[in-house]
């Protein structure tokens, strides 16, 4: 079987949709790996891969989002199969990145079925409380009290060299973000939220409703704004559960 052929087959033969995944601040495409052995030949699981992290490690992250994702939505085309369905999942600011490649790519004439949006407010909400200029220890502890826990390498001083550049673009990418457009969508959207996410509220997770003029539903999952860490499957699930109920 031709590649192309095997990435558009799921395991019982029928057509595979693409799960394009986009990371949260500070991470990279590795940390969706794992979702391909999850997703049990369902998707076709595409991380985006940004500037900044992995083996894009010395190219200068982006500080605004709407830039990065119309720089970013060729390669992400290129990483379609002609004529491939689409389902886009972002968490926190993956969740303004991929809303704004579910305008660029619906542009581009690719089928979008649906945007999972994850730990995220409507995308005109703007954080109250920001890390966005502060100083690296003041930074490091805002951040942690966002995410909810401390990654181990920002305690080891190579390390944190490397990702503090990063995770303060990120940041500043996401705490500074105004959509591109006053369209609304007109795919499906979900929003996901951990529903002990002190961060982002059940309110400001439904505000997603506005963003689009097709179907909306809300759903949460146990834990708290990094919920999705430990939740791969139960996430992935739930997308299933949206596209079966569509079908139905």
């Amino acid at each position: 079987m031709s590649k192309v052929m095997e990435s558009a087959a799921s395991a019982d033969g029928g057509e595979r949709t693409a799960l394009v995944c986009v990371p949260f601040a500070g991470a990279g495409p590795s940390f969706f790996h794992p979702w391909r052995a999850l997703s049990a030949g369902r998707w076709r699981v595409v991380p985006v891969e940004l500037p900044g992290r992995e083996r894009r490690i010395l190219e200068t992250p982006y500080r605004n989002a709407v830039e990065a994702a119309r720089n970013c939505v060729d390669a992400l085309v290129a990483d379609l199969d002609e004529g491939e369905r689409v389902v886009l999942f972002g968490h926190s600011l993956g969740a303004v990145l991929a809303y704004e490649f579910a305008h660029l790519l619906g542009a581009r004439g690719v089928h979008v079925e649906r945007l999972v949006v994850s730990g995220s407010p409507g995308p005109r909400t703007q954080r109250e409380r920001r890390a966005t200029g502060l100083p690296e220890e003041e930074f490091l502890a805002r951040v942690e009290e966002f995410a909810g826990f401390r990654h181990e390498a920002l305690d080891h001083p190579e390390m944190r060299e490397l990702i503090l550049p990063v995770l303060r673009a990120d940041c500043e990418m996401h705490e500074n973000y105004v959509p591109s457009t006053d369209e609304p969508l007109s795919v499906p959207v979900c929003s996901l939220r951990g529903g002990s996410d002190g961060l982002v509220g059940a309110e400001q997770a439904q505000e997603w409703r506005k963003a689009t003029t097709g179907g909306f539903s809300y759903r949460e999952l146990p834990g708290d704004h990094m919920y999705l860490v430990d939740s791969g499957r139960e996430v992935l699930e739930l997308i299933e559960a949206e596209r079966k109920g569509a079908d139905a």
